[in-house]
């Protein structure tokens, strides 16, 4: 692809390093931005400065904050007596937007995934186990995606956690196997928060 700029050309070139954005669309979005005002140009490139610089993790929850935690984890409303444990940011937003769950969220920040080297040393584990242990929890529920490396990784936390008799649960099949939460409709997730399945402890 021939470029008539360097500047449009190094544009192209970083905005198509963003998942999901090939070369030709990163060139109309290179495009559009030239044709804006320049000062709503000036207000993205800042946006986008502020965003790396003053985003940070929540130290309780590992979810993203303007400050040292989160605005959910400071809420006087929230249960901290229920713990909701997912594995990312989205999947939080995911079900927030249902309006169903008033506890508090774990991120791991990733789920164990051998075969990529995803161990759980790897994930926010420890923290996890901590909190459950130190902050009173009673119920833990487990919101992973239906999948190879969800139930993996809710097998391993059952294991963890068998030892501090807290009550287990996972969110209900209504999503589909192999479907991600952040792409689930809220009336479906609502559901299976709702109808979340009680857990066991392993070998029990």
């Amino acid at each position: 692809m021939e470029f008539p700029s360097k500047a449009i050309e190094e544009a192209v070139n970083e905005l198509a390093g963003l998942p999901g954005i090939g070369r030709k669309t990163a060139l109309r979005l290179a495009l559009h931005i030239l044709k804006q005002r320049e000062e709503e140009a000036e207000q993205l490139g800042h946006a986008i400065i502020n965003l790396r610089k003053n985003v940070k993790y929540c130290t309780r929850c590992h979810n993203l904050s303007d400050n040292d935690l989160c605005n959910i984890c400071t809420n006087p409303r929230r249960n901290e007596k229920i713990l909701c444990v997912v594995e990312d940011m989205k999947d939080v937003i995911a079900l927030e937007s249902t309006h169903q769950f008033t506890g508090l969220y774990h991120i791991l920040g990733g789920l164990i995934n051998p075969l990529q080297g995803i161990g759980p040393s790897m994930l926010n584990v420890e923290s996890m186990l901590g909190r459950v242990r130190d902050e009173g929890v009673e119920e833990v529920i487990f919101a992973f995606s239906a999948n190879i490396e969800g139930d993996t990784t809710t097998f391993y936390l059952q294991k963890k956690l068998a030892p501090m008799k807290v009550r287990m649960s996972s969110i209900a099949r209504g999503v589909p196997v192999g479907t991600d939460l952040e792409f689930t409709d809220e009336i479906t997730l609502a559901r299976s928060l709702i109808n979340r399945t009680p857990l066991g402890n392993v070998g029990e």
